[in-house]
């Protein structure tokens, strides 16, 4: 059966055993079983004429009828809540703390069609519950939304398995006393699903992909326009993807990028959400975002960039957000647009211990002329440089500009 069926499967049926009484650690573990036995005995071919693997049919108790071959190809949604409700039972009846609720087991629903309640939406708000880090936000997202297992999100995040299970464990107890119909915080499933995206690719694990998955998930579940304002940014950064790192891995700037290789499709869809968003007249911060990241897409060439718009959603996503980050970037745009002492005018207002403020100065200096202060600003610039790949870029800038005053 596809894994990614699976995965999909994956809130709908965490929600269905919550509203039947499971408390969500408990009912998330359960889920987790049932999906690696569903791994085990479903088979390759999800076509009618498959064989289900024996041990499919084992997961009854004495005098009950059998699952028939057919239902897990038949219903793959309701044989997993089948399935997961009697693992969560078992654990239920095997730890004699919780014999409280044994009653449980006389209430099991009948066989049948799993219901078509969705509560997506509700795992959403669980799992990025103000009350939880950011990092374990992210880590019950993959896992409970995201249907990844705890080894897949501690191989992505390089950190034993062990470890990742702990952090996992303490983030489902900490949200284990939260209503499951409590209202949530969109904006707050939005800022964790961007941190997903950010991770990029690691492990067996594309972040990216992934939050893209979610975030069409999330859209499906409700009508908001800055759910859609995060699709189309992700589709838009996401299509292009394949030139933002040269064969050897090292960076590739926006400017430099080989746009014949973007993804026209991701582009398309991406603009196609966010106009749908826009006209709605219910401004975001991700929608703002979006519309910036559409510009640049929309440039046949770099020199074609439309970048006195680009200045005015600046404006709007600073006026939205009041970030200094957003003000950095907005400095870039200046330069670009009005020249790049307009951008070090913009820049000279912003604290200089912002991450890569040195990086934006000697860009706008070497913009500028002044080519011995871009080249030590970028020489500085690579020893704060947060990972491997913008140091070694940032220090061949500064080995160019170097080259040429030697000259």
């Amino acid at each position: 059966m596809n894994e990614a069926l699976l995965r999909s499967l994956t809130p709908s049926v965490l929600g269905i055993l919550v509203r039947r009484g499971a408390d969500f650690a408990a009912a998330e573990d359960a889920v987790q079983d049932a999906l690696v036995e569903a791994l085990r005995v479903w088979p390759a071919d999800p076509s009618p004429s498959s064989e289900l693997h024996p041990r499919a049919l084992n997961f009854v108790r004495a005098g009950e009828t059998p699952l028939s071959r057919e239902d897990p190809i038949r219903d793959p949604k309701g044989w997993l809540v089948t399935v997961a409700w009697r693992k969560f039972l078992d654990a239920t009846r095997a730890d004699a703390a919780r014999r409280r609720r044994e009653d449980l087991v006389d209430e099991e629903p009948p066989p049948g069609p799993a219901p078509a309640v969705d509560d997506t939406l509700q795992l959403y708000f669980l799992c990025a519950h103000p009350s939880l880090t950011p990092s374990s936000a992210v880590a019950l997202t993959l896992r409970a939304v995201g249907g990844l297992t705890t080894r897949q999100i501690a191989h992505a995040y390089l950190v034993p398995e062990a470890t990742m299970a702990q952090r996992i464990s303490r983030a489902k107890r900490t949200v284990s006393g939260v209503r499951f119909d409590q209202p949530g915080d969109v904006a707050t499933v939005l800022r964790v699903l961007y941190l997903v995206f950010n991770e990029g690719y690691s492990g067996e694990v594309d972040h990216a992909a992934e939050a893209i998955r979610l975030t069409r998930q999330l859209a499906a579940a409700i009508d908001h326009p800055e759910v859609a304002g995060l699709l189309a940014l992700m589709l838009l950064h996401h299509a292009r993807r394949a030139t933002r790192t040269a064969p050897d891995g090292s960076l590739v700037p926006l400017a430099e990028q080989d746009r014949g290789r973007w993804d026209t499709e991701a582009i398309a869809e991406g603009v196609e959400i966010l106009q749908a968003a826009l006209a709605r007249d219910r401004l975001g911060e991700y929608q703002a975002q979006a519309a910036i990241a559409a510009l640049h897409a929309d440039a046949p060439t770099a020199e074609e960039t439309d970048w006195v718009q680009i200045v005015e959603w600046y404006d709007e996503l600073a006026r939205l957000t009041d970030s200094p980050v957003v003000r950095l970037n907005r400095a870039v745009a200046v330069g670009e647009a009005d020249g790049p002492r307009a951008g070090l005018a913009a820049l000279a207002s912003l604290n200089d211990t912002l991450p890569r403020h040195t990086a934006v100065a000697a860009y706008l200096h070497e913009r500028d002329g002044d080519l011995t202060t871009a080249a030590r600003l970028y020489a500085e610039a690579a020893h704060k440089a947060p990972n491997l790949a913008e140091r070694d870029y940032l220090t061949r800038q500064a080995a160019r500009l170097n080259a040429r005053l030697s000259r």
